[in-house]
């Protein structure tokens, strides 16, 4: 198979050659204007697939595709609104050339627009597939899973990029292009408009076990999500799409200029492309994590129900994404499974689980939660991932009734000064060893009130499920202080992450915010305990580690040692 990438050094195709590296029998054609970068990027490749430079002018395209005779064209260029009067120039060459056609297009209107090629494409016996990327490929892969248990109402999600994912000038231009000005979307029932990058949302990104993005800032976008999607869903009123660029500070200018830009029916913010560009791609710190939402609402029998997916991409894997569609595609065509001939948007070009297998060997992981699921505070925050916990683990916490388990703990206090004063305050236990240890977990209307009795020492802490920044998180309090934790498993053990912390709800450093290796695991059929407190400056604060059993349970003769019976 011969493909040409129109764009093939640049983000977005760069990153399909990349993700094609693999594939023996696949020759890529390197397209651009600048013949030396082609011919760079080429010789960076390694893998089995061959790679060739070629300078190419998007104007050009028909006479390239006489002197290549590709299979398949991938434009991967843009940005896609601003094509001028003739915007399809290449799908026409294409369907004049016989050769197939895919693009990474973000355009709502263009995407929407291919449509138009559907019977010349069809004569020509090729197919011609417009916005073949995350928006709205993998959105709308999503919305059909949801559709089979629910009659879809109003959707919303988003794209968050690492800070390190880096994207191109023309996606900038783009993103520029729209700021400001309407948006055509579906909102109340009717088709209306948005402002784009002029109205915000907060979300967190949490895929079940996993440790959460922080709760972030995200923006509308115009994606072809907003025009294609509906349609799919007769039942579907509202769609909101957005975006959530870090840092936030730079995010928040934008949603400024935007509004001003709107206000005042300023110019488009266009000719700041370029600033926006230098200035993003030299601002990268924080996280090397992104992640992508959507969230769904309906009627299920009758009843009200929400759902969320959430994606997260660890590292230099996030960045592959928009590119996956594609290359997923061309993987299917080489193997004799190609797209039904005629032109039209992508939307249903792939399923779920083709996106499943593409993200198996990669750092990306996915999850659905029921957000509107009502049980113990620990299940809910760890959604579809609680029952992967030991028995014992998931016994502790499975439960909304008031209860108890005993046992016995190793106790270690923090030597300092400033350490005794923090575990004074906090009533933390003192030292011993093999103290025996009562928990009593009585619920709440809030959440559930915990009552360690280590020996006589009664030390509390009242646990609730985060809302608003704080999703998807436990908040546990101790005395005036709240303490915001992502609850995760890593190795069959059950992890509580400190994300962020307040003293009488005024938020404090995350530099000063407590830490420590606390962790829940199971240990010859017993539940087993480890929790460190800990933080900087001061130190060790006090540590507790041990064993419990349910009261009512009663003990093999080899367990009796380890709980002190």
């Amino acid at each position: 198979m011969k493909v040409l990438i129109l764009g093939g050094y640049g983000v977005f195709g760069g990153r399909l050659t990349q993700l094609l590296s693999d594939v023996p029998d696949l020759t890529i054609f390197v397209a651009g204007r600048d013949k030396k970068k082609a011919t760079a990027f080429c010789a960076s490749q390694e893998g089995a697939t061959r790679t060739e430079p070629y300078a190419l002018d998007r104007r050009d395209t028909a006479e390239a595709l006489k002197d290549l005779q590709p299979d398949l064209l991938v434009d991967g260029t843009g940005p896609f609104q601003q094509y001028g009067e003739a915007p399809y120039g290449v799908v026409e060459a294409c369907i004049d050339a016989g050769v197939n056609y895919l693009d990474f297009a973000d355009g709502a209107d263009f995407v929407l627009g291919i449509s138009r090629f559907d019977k010349p494409a069809k004569k020509a016996g090729i197919y011609a597939l417009s916005g073949v990327s995350s928006f709205p490929v993998l959105t709308a892969a999503v919305l059909r899973e949801f559709a089979k248990t629910m009659d879809i109402e109003k959707v919303s999600g988003g794209i968050a990029p690492s800070p390190y994912a880096g994207i191109g000038l023309n996606v900038m231009r783009a993103v520029v292009g729209y700021a400001g000005a309407p948006v055509k979307l579906r909102r109340d029932g009717s088709n209306t408009v948005g402002v784009g990058l002029a109205e915000s949302r907060r979300f967190t990104i949490a895929v079940p076990g996993r440790m959460p993005l922080r709760n972030i800032h995200f923006s509308l976008v115009d994606v072809p999500d907003l025009q294609v999607i509906p349609p799919q869903h007769p039942t579907m009123t509202d769609i909101w799409m957005g975006a959530g660029p870090v840092p936030e500070a730079l995010h928040r200018a934008l949603n400024f200029l935007a509004k001003v830009r709107h206000l005042f029916r300023l110019p488009s913010l266009v000719p700041f492309s370029r600033l926006f560009y230098s200035v993003l791609n030299i601002m990268r710190f924080g996280e090397h994590r992104g992640g992508m939402f959507v969230t769904a609402k309906g009627c299920a029998n009758g009843r009200l129900v929400e759902q969320s997916w959430h994606l997260l991409a660890e590292a230099n894997d996030g960045p592959l994404i928009p590119s996956m569609a594609i290359e997923v595609l061309i993987r299917k065509a080489i193997a004799g499974n190609q797209p039904e001939v005629g032109a039209r948007p992508a939307v249903n070009a792939l399923d779920l689980s083709d996106y499943d297998l593409a993200f198996k060997d990669r750092k990306i992981f996915t999850g659905i939660r029921d957000d509107l699921a009502h049980g113990p505070i620990y299940r809910t925050a760890l959604g579809s991932a609680f029952y992967s916990l030991p028995p014992q683990v998931i016994e502790l916490h499975d439960s909304m009734t008031e209860r108890q388990w005993v046992g016995t703990a190793e106790i270690c206090r923090g030597t300092s000064l400033l350490a005794k004063i923090v575990a004074f305050c906090l009533s933390a236990p003192p030292n011993g060893d093999n103290t025996p240890v009562t928990v009593t977990f009585k619920p709440d209307d809030n959440g559930e009130l915990w009552t360690r009795n280590f020996g006589g020492k009664l030390f509390k802490s009242h646990q609730r499920l985060g809302k608003e920044k704080n999703a998807y998180l436990i908040v546990e309090k101790f005395g005036p202080i709240d303490v915001a934790l992502a609850p995760i498993i890593e190795e069959q053990r059950f992890r509580l992450v400190p994300r962020r912390w307040s003293v009488f709800g005024i938020p404090l450093p995350k530099s000063l915010l407590p830490e420590g290796n606390t962790f829940e695991s199971q240990e010859g059929g017993l539940f087993k305990f480890d929790v460190e407190i800990a933080a900087p400056l001061v130190g060790l604060i006090c540590s507790y580690r041990g064993t419990l059993r349910q009261q009512s349970q009663s003990l093999a003769p080899s367990q009796r040692t380890k709980v002190g019976k």
